[in-house]
């Protein structure tokens, strides 16, 4: 199941991280074979977001990656259709975006859920780790193996939380010049 919420962060603390978001430089991690342009998430803002989703999933949930994450129309500009499956050697149940940042376009943009020609929309959870990897560095920027499913429209302040088997990626493939910051969560049901 796939779920939206709007308005998520109250004003106060979403304008606090807008600051800390502002203020210094993302930094540069390569993993697996590609560059993210990532700031690390603040502990307070951790707990806050797994108190939240507890509540909403009732379900204790475990963190087990969490952070902030930069494109623009230079930076991160390929498909890179995927799911998260494997995350840190662990299988996380869910994953999340919360748009950031101000909506700078017109036209449809946000995260896209996708159909593999073989798989269907999503992964299935015991293929192999060789599999998993060659069917990312192969399948992964090439649209004619994949069906688009749906967009969730990009709104500032709108969390998309869905399973981690999932297929998607950020749609379209460019972001604008200002840059798409968002924060990316991975996380387990205790």
């Amino acid at each position: 199941m796939i779920y939206i919420k709007d308005d998520f962060i109250p004003e106060v603390l979403f304008n606090s991280l807008q600051k800390y978001l502002n203020n210094g430089e993302f930094n540069t991690v390569n993993s697996g074979g590609k560059d993210f342009h990532i700031k690390e998430s603040l502990p307070h803002f951790n707990e806050y977001m797994i108190q939240t989703l507890s509540n909403i999933e009732r379900k204790k949930i475990r963190n087990i990656l969490s952070f902030f994450r930069t494109s623009n129309e230079d930076l991160d500009t390929t498909w890179r259709i995927h799911s998260d499956l494997n995350i840190n050697g662990e299988k996380p149940d869910r994953a999340l975006v919360l748009y950031m940042s101000p909506r700078e376009r017109d036209d449809l943009h946000g995260t896209a859920l996708w159909e593999h020609d073989v798989y269907g929309r999503e992964i299935p959870k015991d293929i192999t780790d060789e599999d998993y990897n060659s069917m990312i560095d192969v399948d992964a920027e090439d649209t004619d193996r994949w069906r688009l499913s749906t967009v969730v429209g990009y709104e500032e302040n709108r969390l998309v939380s869905y399973p981690s088997s999932y297929f998607h990626s950020k749609y379209p493939n460019v972001s604008w010049k200002e840059g798409r910051n968002v924060f990316v969560m991975f996380y387990k049901y205790e």
